[in-house]
């Protein structure tokens, strides 16, 4: 019996039916991966997808709800109205005049109706407040008429009607207000450098290098149009959470990222694309961050390019972020700059382009000891026609495998450019002329 039920139970789970008498397992146990003779499953720590606080076209990723006040929204009315979206900017446009239109028009039907102006205005000897104003579509009309100042003269005010006057000068004014107001919101709202910053472009990953025997984190920039961004200034912040010493947790913490502010490299001049390049040093927050450890950090990069629209003198912000897989170690960017007949060309095909070079994978701190330790200035001897060129390779700071001491460096120095001189001198040893 005990065989016949095995037997049963293989088939099933060869035809893919679940033992009746098998329970389900809870979530977290079938999320288990457990290895079998058949396969092996082996589970790789994945790093989940961070929220970006900046997407990448600059949009902002923050919701601001709960807000009980909501009249201080009024008390900014103009900034209210443009930053409304277009659809409702255009609703609430056609709205304000369309109602406008509408209250003066009842007005001016209330009037002629308590004057008689409707019941006698056919009559001969009669003088009504405004001329062929014989119900409310007329009204309606002539309150247009009067605002927008077409005046087709078919309807016209008399001057026995002193109520009408001062309405007509009310209105007048009051129209007068609601134009600039309004006007004044879609003049603003189109003029806007929004779409300007389409324009400005930001490289898709970051990269860390070294440059000058400093490792720099560096990230490409460029104006796709002619017209130029006057007074072009770029800043950085380092979005993360942190920890204080004293237990304080503080979320989406903003550390300045120093790219040039105290040597002025934060201003440019953005004709062609710029890489922007950001040291590593004591100041850094990166500084004692290896490439290990930052696998493991999680964080995000926020830049800010501003300056003024050429065409408008109006200000325009582009923003970008890096998360932390997007900071690649140990590449650097194509260049995308060439020199033709007359003109420099820009190829924007290689303008996100990078390519691997060779970087420390040990901390900026770490690479600064090793460099103070072997200086990588030469040391040249006085009055020498050859002098020799002592070069230091970067991956050293963390390569321990087959060590050399500084003597055997020496000695396969020496004995190499002894190959070279005796090269040298063997060619140009003349050939023994022969008896």
């Amino acid at each position: 019996m005990a065989g016949d039920s095995r037997v049963l139970m293989d088939h099933n789970m060869e035809i893919g039916v679940t033992p009746a008498q098998v329970k389900k397992l809870p979530k977290h146990l079938r999320e288990t991966q457990i290895s079998t003779e058949r396969t092996h499953l082996i589970s790789e720590p994945v790093k989940k997808p961070r929220q970006r606080y900046v997407q990448k076209d600059g949009k902002c990723n923050v919701h601001h709800g709960n807000v009980q006040e909501t009249y201080r929204y009024l008390s900014d009315l103009f900034t209210t109205l443009v930053d409304l979206r277009w659809r409702f900017s255009l609703l609430i446009f056609t709205l304000v005049y369309v109602v406008n239109w509408l209250f003066f028009g009842f007005l001016w039907w209330l009037i002629a109706l308590v004057r008689g102006d409707l019941v006698h205005g056919d009559e001969e000897g009669w003088t009504p407040c405004v001329e062929n104003l014989n119900s409310f579509v007329s009204a309606f009309l002539f309150s247009i008429e009067t605002e927008t100042t077409i005046g087709y003269g078919y309807r016209v005010i008399t001057e026995r009607c002193p109520e009408g006057i001062v309405l007509l000068l009310v209105q007048a004014i009051l129209g007068s207000i609601v134009n600039a107001i309004m006007v004044g919101c879609m003049f603003v709202k189109i003029s806007q450098p929004k779409n300007r910053a389409e324009t400005l472009m930001f490289s898709t990953n970051a990269v860390i290098s070294v440059r000058d025997n400093k490792m720099c984190l560096m990230f490409r920039v460029g104006d796709l149009r002619n017209s130029h961004i006057v007074e072009a200034s770029i800043r950085a912040k380092l979005i993360r959470s942190q920890q204080t010493k004293e237990g304080e947790f503080i979320p989406l913490n903003q550390t300045d990222i120093n790219i040039g502010f105290d040597t002025g490299d934060d201003r440019l001049f953005l004709v062609s694309p710029l890489i922007i390049s950001h040291e590593i040093n004591e100041k850094s927050p990166f500084w004692e961050m290896s490439m290990a450890q930052m696998e493991k950090e999680e964080f995000e990069i926020v830049v800010i390019l501003e300056g003024m629209v050429e065409a408008t003198g109006m200000t325009c912000q582009a923003r970008s972020s890096y998360l932390d897989t997007e900071v690649l170690w140990g590449y650097r960017f194509t260049p995308v700059l060439s020199l033709e007949k007359g003109f420099y060309e820009v190829d924007y095909n290689n303008f996100h382009d990078v390519y691997e070079t060779n970087t420390p994978i040990c901390s900026a701190k770490e690479l600064a000891t090793k460099l103070r330790d072997e200086p990588l200035l030469p040391q040249l001897p006085l009055l020498s026609p050859e002098p020799t060129t002592q070069t230091f390779d970067p991956l050293d700071c963390l390569s321990e495998l087959n060590p050399l001491s500084q003597d055997e460096k020496m000695e396969e120095r020496d004995s190499g450019d002894r190959g070279e001189n005796n090269g040298s001198a063997a060619a140009l040893e003349e050939p023994p002329i022969a008896d």
